[in-house]
């Protein structure tokens, strides 16, 4: 059910690597617009694609060409150019919203069909699917960037940076003036080409291994309904769109918004006005590693968890360790001697984390089982929508507004989560209370005759 895992050892997170396109191509600001455009093929892909190709050619083959726009993008950096990197990025743009959408659906189909057969409660079996999915999935972001810290770090390492200029990482930073050091020096086209090699590799792998070896599943629910003959093209393309006049996906919103603004805040602004600025880009990929490993002990742990704590504590435990880390992170001046804290930030992130990507993913599925497609299409059309705000603001904002920014959409988000909540507790309690009566009402009639 996993095989598709060694692409992500390329991309597993691509926030995280789009610190390193930025950095390796940003002559005439190729870098900058590469990831633009990225996030802006995954806004329409998520607005029309997963949903269409899901329908027609089921989540296996979805996965499979996703998958290949994905390899596009790796091979299209061999020779870095507008008219190579351009393309391929909205390729993998346009892949990346079927891609997440169509596993999402897959793994949400196998949650529910193992629960039945095996008298479980369908809600519990998925958060346990999703947190093994993101345990090898964020697993993959420590290969991905142990591989690349490792071949990037064969070039000669900085010196120590100067104690003024440390006075302006962190918070403070309000990203005006970069000196050009050592920190910031590209590794040779050898080592480029190295790195690329490896993650194409791992790509081609992967594609084949799906291709093989995943298993082809059908929704049962939807195919003893008949919707497959009875929906229209253009119903199906637009199933996104008409699955936001559910008010509970409007009230979601934010879940995935917010998704996108912390993910985007780790990779872009922590690596870069903290971990960069003090210790050096050398020290990018180990720090990486160090959030994506607790994301992925911390996803599987979730996921088995989840059936006896519930979701919402659960997302107040996210809550409550990023607002921990916002309110450090706003009052830390970061120091090379202080590398053990660099490490504890990532990894704490990391734990946070993990709550959004398991339970967010696996709420999506529970609460729009009908209409799972269009439910994770709008959830990647929503985090690629927070990506391409944070990304947007990132040059013209100080650190610490970021900062108060990222609480307040957190307060926000999880106001209107704990609406659904309450909405969902309401519609749980009718059903009950309509079968309590019922043995009542029985009995008076029994009474009366």
């Amino acid at each position: 059910m996993f095989w598709w895992f060694p692409l992500d050892s390329c991309f597993s997170l691509l926030p995280l690597e789009g610190y390193r396109i930025c950095s390796l191509y940003r002559e005439e600001g190729l870098g900058v617009a590469a990831l633009s455009t990225i996030y802006g093929a995954v806004l329409v892909s998520s607005m029309f694609l997963p949903s269409v190709l899901i329908k027609k050619l089921g989540c296996k083959w979805s996965i499979v060409i996703s998958m290949c726009c994905y390899v596009a993008f790796s091979l299209g950096n061999f020779y870095a150019s507008w008219y190579t990197l351009i393309p391929t990025s909205i390729m993998l743009g346009l892949g990346a919203a079927p891609l997440w959408s169509a596993h999402c659906t897959y793994l949400t189909i196998m949650g529910n069909t193992h629960a039945e057969e095996a008298g479980k409660i369908g809600k519990n079996v998925v958060n346990q699917y999703f947190g093994i999915f993101f345990l090898i999935f964020q697993s993959s972001g420590v290969w991905g960037n142990l591989i690349s810290s490792l071949v990037f770090g064969q070039k000669p390492t900085q010196g120590a940076i100067p104690e003024e200029n440390l006075l302006s990482c962190g918070a403070s930073d309000c990203l005006m003036a970069t000196a050009s050091t050592n920190s910031t020096q590209s590794p040779s086209q050898e080592l480029i080409y190295t790195l690329l090699g490896i993650y194409t590799g791992s790509g081609v792998l992967a594609v084949l291994l799906v291709a093989t070896f995943l298993q082809p599943i059908k929704d049962v629910q939807e195919k003893s309904k008949g919707e497959e003959k009875s929906s229209s093209f253009w119903s199906t393309l637009l199933s996104t769109f008409k699955l936001l006049r559910d008010k509970r996906l409007c009230l979601l919103i934010l879940l995935p918004v917010y998704s996108g603004f912390q993910q985007a805040f780790l990779s872009g602004d922590y690596t870069r006005s903290y971990v960069t600025c003090a210790l050096g880009i050398q020290f990018v990929g180990y720090v990486m590693i160090s959030f994506s490993a607790t994301n992925a002990l911390c996803s599987v742990l979730y996921g088995k968890i989840s059936q006896y704590t519930g979701r919402i504590a659960l997302y107040m435990l996210g809550t409550g360790i990023h607002v921990s880390c916002v309110i450090a992170l706003l009052l830390w001046k970061p120091h090379p001697h202080q590398l053990a804290m660099f490490f504890v930030f990532s990894g704490l992130w990391g734990m946070a984390d993990a709550v959004w990507q398991t339970q967010n993913n696996a709420l999506y599925g529970v609460l729009f089982e009908k209409n799972k497609e269009a439910a994770f299409a709008n959830y990647r059309l929503w985090e690629a929508v927070g990506f391409v705000i944070a990304f947007g603001y990132s040059t013209f904002l100080c650190i610490y507004v970021k900062l108060y920014i990222l609480l307040g959409v957190l307060s926000l988000t999880m106001v209107a989560y704990g609406i659904v909540e309450y909405l969902e507790s309401k519609n749980l309690a009718q059903p009950l209370a309509m079968e309590e009566t019922k043995p009542a009402e029985e009995g008076e009639i029994q009474t009366k005759l």
